[in-house]
C-alpha cells in the first residue's frame, strides 16, 4: 500500500469518455454476460406480474408481491414473493391453499450483498453493525454474500483501475444470477469505486443495469452518500478515497453533481484491490485530522475495503462533526429504504440518529 498526502493531481486524459468523467455517456459500459460460446445467457429475473409462480421445490403457489415506498428516495420498490411455495405442510400446497413460512433466519428482509472477491471488510463490518449495534430489535435481517471474481486486482495506476472496473463489469451480472438463487429480496452493493463511476448519471444507469437483470432494487454507496449528506444538511464536505487519480475524478464529479461542495479530497492511492484492507487505523485518523476544518460539515469516505466505521464512530465526537463511512452509509440507506427504521448504536451518528 502506498499512501499520498492530501493533495490530488488530474486524472490522466484516455479517451472521451473511458475515464467516466469526460463526454461520459449512457451505453459506454459493457455489463453483457457471454456464455462459454460467445451468446449473451439469460438472466435470473423475478416476475412479479404473474398471479402464481413455482418454487425450487416444484410446487406453484400463489405470487404475492409486496409493493413499497422508499423510506429516503419514495421510489416504487418491489419485494418478491420468496415464501409462498415453502409450506411446512406439503399437502397444503398441493391442495393451493400455500401460506409458507418465510426464511427463518432472514424473516424481516433477506438482502443480497454483493462485493468483490478481494474485499475481506465489507463482509465482517455489516455483521459486526447488526449484531453489536441493535441485536435484539434487527433479528430477522440477513446477508447473503455473493463475491464478483476480481483476478487482476492492481490498482497502481488510472490505466490499471480501469482494467479494474472492465474486468468488474464483465463479472458483476455473473454474481448477480448466483446470489439469485438465494432467492433475496433487495441487493446492496459493496463496492464503491463503480457507483461513482461518472457521476450521478453513471450511477443511476449501474442501478438500472442491475434491476434489468434480476428485477430487484439495489443500494449503492454512492447514493447512499448523497442522502446521507441531505440528512445531516452537509454540502461543505471533504473526502477520503483509496483511489489514484482517475476514481478521485470521479467521486469529485459525482459529489459535485449533487450540490455538494466538495473543499479537500484526498486520494490515498493504494496499489491493489487487497492492499486497501491493509490500511491502518492510524494512518487513517491522520488523513482524518489532515482533511477537517472549521470550513466543512462533514467528513465523507469511500472505497469499501477500506475500514472505517468504528475509527469514524470513536472521532465523530472529537472532530464535532459527522463522518460518513461508506460500508456504514450504504448498510443504512438499504434499512431505510425497506421500512426499518430501528437505530444502530455504536457504529457512526449516521445509523444512530437518522
Amino acid at each position: 500500500m502506498s499512501a499520498s498526502s492530501p493533495t490530488e493531481t488530474p486524472a490522466k486524459k484516455l479517451k472521451v469518455g473511458q475515464d467516466g468523467v469526460d463526454g461520459f455517456k449512457k451505453g459506454q459500459r459493457d455489463f453483457s454476460v457471454k456464455g462459454d460460446g460467445g451468446d449473451e445467457k439469460p438472466p435470473l429475473k423475478y416476475d412479479f406480474e404473474a398471479e402464481r409462480k413455482v418454487y425450487t421445490n416444484g410446487f406453484e403457489a400463489e405470487n404475492k408481491t409486496q409493493i413499497i415506498k422508499g423510506g429516503l428516495t419514495g421510489n416504487t420498490i418491489r419485494i418478491p414473493d420468496v415464501n409462498s411455495g415453502y409450506a411446512s405442510e406439503g399437502a397444503a400446497l398441493i391442495a393451493g391453499r400455500a401460506n409458507g413460512p418465510p426464511d427463518q433466519n432472514e424473516y424481516r428482509r433477506k438482502f443480497a450483498l454483493i462485493i468483490p472477491s478481494t474485499n475481506t471488510v465489507v463482509e465482517y463490518d455489516y455483521w459486526r453493525m447488526l449484531l453489536t449495534g441493535n441485536p435484539q430489535l434487527l433479528r430477522g435481517i440477513g446477508f447473503h454474500t455473493g463475491n464478483i471474481l476480481i483476478d487482476s486486482p492492481k490498482l497502481a495506476t488510472d490505466e490499471d483501475m480501469l482494467n479494474f472496473l472492465t474486468m468488474f463489469r464483465r463479472e458483476i451480472m455473473k454474481t448477480v444470477d448466483r446470489v439469485m438463487t438465494a432467492e433475496p429480496e433487495y441487493i446492496i452493493m459493496g463496492m464503491s469505486a463503480e457507483t461513482f463511476f461518472g457521476g450521478w448519471d453513471g450511477n443511476q444507469e449501474f442501478k438500472e443495469e442491475i434491476s434489468d437483470r434480476c428485477g430487484l432494487s439495489c443500494a449503492t454507496g454512492a447514493e447512499a452518500c448523497k442522502y446521507a449528506l441531505e440528512a445531516f444538511g452537509a454540502k461543505n464536505v471533504a473526502i477520503l478515497t483509496p483511489y489514484v487519480p482517475v476514481g478521485d475524478a470521479n467521486v469529485r464529479k459525482f459529489f459535485t453533481e449533487i450540490g455538494a461542495n466538495v473543499v479537500r479530497l484526498t486520494g490515498l492511492k493504494c496499489d491493489s484491490a487487497s492492499s486497501i484492507a491493509h490500511v491502518t487505523e492510524a494512518h487513517l485518523e491522520k488523513c482524518l485530522r489532515e482533511l477537517d476544518g472549521p470550513d466543512i460539515d462533514c467528513i465523507v469516505q469511500c472505497g469499501t475495503n477500506l475500514s472505517l466505521v468504528w475509527l469514524a464512530e470513536r472521532m465523530e465526537s472529537e472532530l464535532k462533526k459527522p463522518i460518513i463511512a461508506i460500508n456504514a452509509a450504504t448498510l443504512w440507506f438499504a434499512l431505510r429504504e425497506n421500512g426499518i427504521k430501528e437505530p444502530l448504536s455504536g457504529c457512526t451518528r449516521l445509523l444512530r440518529e437518522h
